[in-house]
């Protein structure tokens, strides 16, 4: 466990065997959620991209984090929690 990961939710998706994409979006909404305040989400994605995907390229985690990177790249954070989870589900605002 890590500040980027404190409750071990991603790092224990990439060990579950045969999870699927939704499974991973929903530990992954459950990640941002409790995510820190004030925690720069693209920061700590791109830090669990770069201890992640490299070992599990195809893992649908993986897919998952580099979506919610996207989403936060282009759209940025805009508010409180509302727009924070309309910009990593990316839903349009």
């Amino acid at each position: 466990m890590d500040e980027f990961d404190p409750k071990g939710l991603i790092a224990e998706s990439y060990r579950m065997a045969g999870i699927s994409a939704a499974e991973c979006r929903s530990i992954f909404l459950d990640w941002a959620l409790t995510a820190p305040m004030g925690q720069d989400l693209r920061e700590a994605i791109t830090l669990l991209l770069e201890r992640h995907a490299k070992t599990a390229p195809d893992h649908p985690m993986t897919r998952v984090l580099q979506d919610g990177l996207e989403t936060a790249e282009h759209k940025g954070r805009r508010g409180g929690r509302r727009e924070r989870l309309k910009n990593i589900a990316g839903e349009p605002t």
